[in-house]
């Protein structure tokens, strides 16, 4: 069954490399699909209460956005790994098209710089919210289409024939190689084949800029095939979801952030402040002190639609003061909910670090099967709880998909029910995780045990926040 599994994955890998041209041509009709729902709905006049998804394309090019596209790439990440990115995404393809025909010149230091995937995300997630991005075709326009635009302008610029910005400054580039360390395929690596390879072989482009022969998880590959069986080296391999994680990955504190005080912290505050009464509470009390003090100029509505939300039309307008209190919302749940995470991983760390190995803890292992040494700090307990934050943020993406489908008179009693399901899978993956990750150090049974409570104890605000969303508010 195993060989089977890896013959088939083999001759997938090698269909994909030699249909290379096939895939770019359907590269292209997905640009010229998503430019169409990106451009077409913002010249559109904004659709009545009556508009559905049938017979509106501003509410269809909504639904296909938020409400399909968005939450099933993230889906398919532990899925399929990073395929999305190489077989379909519009703004990966023409970012490399535009390297193609661009300058060439070389990639500049200050964009390598390892905090972009975290930055980026944080600023995308905070203006998405400022301008409604999951409500109004010109807010999509203005997010997905700047960000276009930008890739293009970076690919004409830097690189030659690369996918410099998917590499450095794509805002999702950090969620999408954090969820590909979960997929149950990648592309190993064989270093005896590549220092003796069976055969010469052409160079190839690896547009994602990934050193092939150092390649050890899926995080960073495209899944594009372009490698396949390179020097006889390189082959599509099952293995397990959890490898990568367990055996491979050490994490960095940019991960780190991004996972703690990104994915559960700040994204937690952006699905949950326009449902949260604690919002209108303090909105409602800083607008009565602002009045009571004689200032008005944070109650004015006169940002265009670019810098905040502006519809007069749709009556949906936003005050600097709802402004100010939405940024409050985020932030304070990136401090409370990202804060506790972290404090329950540095506990747990604190737990296992310095402490000496049991007397009978396993080797531990690398992919290829050498001895490792791993040291189990917070960093690397970390990456356990991708599972938890990744399931979170595709849990927020598909309220929009709900509410879609609840306009168009479909039932979504169901959906409580899915929702804690997905929700508790994903906490018992993390905490798997975290047991496996915590005995990779050596320690006794007692400190892991620890450890693995104190981190979940840290998880219990992220949990509530989504108790609160899906059942309370």
């Amino acid at each position: 069954m195993g060989h089977a599994l890896r013959s088939t994955a083999t001759g997938f890998a090698n269909f994909l490399r030699d249909h290379a041209r096939w895939l770019r041509r359907l590269q292209w009709i997905i640009v010229a699909f998503y430019l169409f729902l990106l451009i077409v709905p913002a010249l559109l006049p904004l659709p009545d209460r009556s508009a559905s998804v049938f017979n509106n394309l501003t509410i269809f090019a909504q639904f296909a956005f938020w409400g399909v596209w968005w939450p099933f790439v993230l889906l398919s990440m532990p899925l399929l790994g990073r395929a999305w990115c190489g077989w379909f995404c519009p703004e990966g393809m023409l970012s490399e098209w535009a390297s193609e025909h661009g300058q060439g010149r070389a990639i500049p230091k200050w964009m390598r710089w390892g905090g972009w995937p975290f930055v980026a995300f944080a600023l995308t997630t905070i203006y998405g919210q400022l301008v409604s991005v999951y409500q109004y075709p010109l807010a999509v326009l203005a997010v997905l289409g700047g960000s276009t635009a930008a890739a293009m302008v970076v690919g004409w610029r830097y690189g030659r024939n690369k996918r410099v910005w998917c590499k450095y400054l794509c805002p999702v580039n950090g969620v999408f190689q954090l969820l590909a360390k979960l997929a149950p395929w990648h592309y190993k690596v064989s270093e005896a084949a590549w220092r003796h390879p069976e055969r010469r072989t052409e160079a190839i482009n690896c547009a994602p800029l990934v050193p092939l022969r150092h390649m050890k998880g899926a995080a960073d590959c495209h899944m594009c095939g372009r490698c396949s069986d390179y020097r006889g080296a390189i082959q599509l391999t099952p293995r397990s979801p959890e490898t990568e994680v367990v055996h491979v990955e050490t994490g960095d504190h940019w991960q780190t952030a991004l996972i703690v005080f990104g994915l559960m912290g700040l994204a937690v505050g952006a699905f949950l402040w326009s449902a949260s009464p604690w919002f209108v509470t303090l909105k409602q009390a800083q607008a009565t002190w602002l009045v009571e003090h004689d200032i008005y100029w944070p109650l004015a509505q006169n940002a265009p639609w670019f810098i905040l939300t502006h519809y007069p039309d749709a009556n949906d307008t936003f005050s600097w003061l709802d402004a100010e209190v939405i940024l409050v919302f985020i932030f304070g749940a990136a401090l409370f909910v990202g804060g506790a995470v972290y404090l329950g991983l540095w506990l747990a760390s604190r737990c296992l670090t310095g402490a000496p190995p049991a007397s009978a803890a396993p080797v531990v292992r690398d992919a290829s099967g050498a001895p490792l040494q791993v040291r189990v700090g917070l960093d690397r307990l970390a990456q356990a709880l991708i599972p938890a934050a990744g399931v979170g943020v595709f849990l927020g993406l598909s309220a929009t998909t709900l509410t879609l489908l609840q306009h168009e008179g479909m039932s979504t009693s169901w959906a409580l029910g899915v929702r804690f399901t997905f929700l508790g899978l994903a906490l018992a993956w993390s905490v798997r995780l975290l047991w496996r990750v915590s005995g990779t150090g050596g320690c006794g049974v007692v400190r892991r045990l620890s450890a693995v409570g104190l981190a979940s104890l840290g998880v219990v605000p992220f949990c509530l926040a989504w108790v609160l969303f899906f059942a309370v508010w």
